[in-house]
């Protein structure tokens, strides 16, 4: 029996492991950690490049630490992306970027094609919160993409002609051309953003759509 060196055996089982779990393109965030993912300059100065280019109107906001995995980085606040938006405070700019771009090229589209009426209005539930993933006891300690301001919530739209579609009230309707237009909005949402939570998922989003830009390419 060949005995292999105990120096030899200890990288190549480091290499296995590695690949094995992949690179995460952007760290897992627990609460007791002291420094959270910061988007390098050059990201977020071309990332604000991309909002003047498509004539999203933005203010930049100053980056702060606010607790433990908690914090502003690289973050804006969209002041004008063509359609009023409510309920939307900081978001780093890479997510704020995908969501002026989902709303003004697949929510706004799909509202007149599909249900016949122009977007007014997009009903926000929330951007920045400094707290865990809802239900997180069962995954652990873990940050949600909303203590970086890396995740937009979402719970309705309203058209010109009055009416208001809602997440708790008609994601489940009876109305084939409103299930179009859910079916529609959320395939754009996860070509856009790495995480998209809906109330198919789980009871802790039936009234919103979550929209995270992370590297987790989930979509349910």
């Amino acid at each position: 029996m060949v005995r292999v060196p105990l120096f030899l055996i200890v990288p190549i089982l480091g290499a296995v492991l590695l690949s094995a779990c992949g690179r995460p393109d952007r760290p897992v965030q627990q609460a007791s950690s002291p420094e959270p993912y910061r988007p390098p300059v050059r990201e977020t100065a071309q990332c604000e490049a991309d909002l003047r280019r498509e004539g999203v109107d933005y203010r930049r906001l100053p980056d702060k630490d606010l607790g433990p995995g908690c914090g502003l980085y690289g973050a804006v606040q969209l002041t004008d992306i063509g359609v009023p938006v409510t309920g939307v405070t900081a978001m780093r700019c890479g997510n704020a970027r995908a969501f002026a771009g989902w709303v003004r090229n697949a929510v706004a589209p799909a509202a007149w094609q599909i249900l016949g009426s122009p977007l007014v209005k997009v009903e926000g539930m929330g951007t920045y919160a400094c707290r865990n993933i809802v239900g997180s006891a069962r995954i652990g300690d873990r940050r949600s993409g909303h203590a970086l301001a890396n995740a937009v919530d979402i719970g309705g739209f309203v058209l010109k002609d009055g009416r208001r579609i809602t997440l708790l009230g008609d994601w489940y309707s009876s109305d084939p051309q409103i299930r179009q237009f859910w079916t529609t909005i959320r395939a754009s949402a996860c070509r856009r953003f790495g995480t998209v939570l809906s109330p198919d998922y789980n009871a802790a989003h039936r009234n919103h759509l979550h929209l995270e830009d992370d590297a987790a390419h989930f979509c349910r």
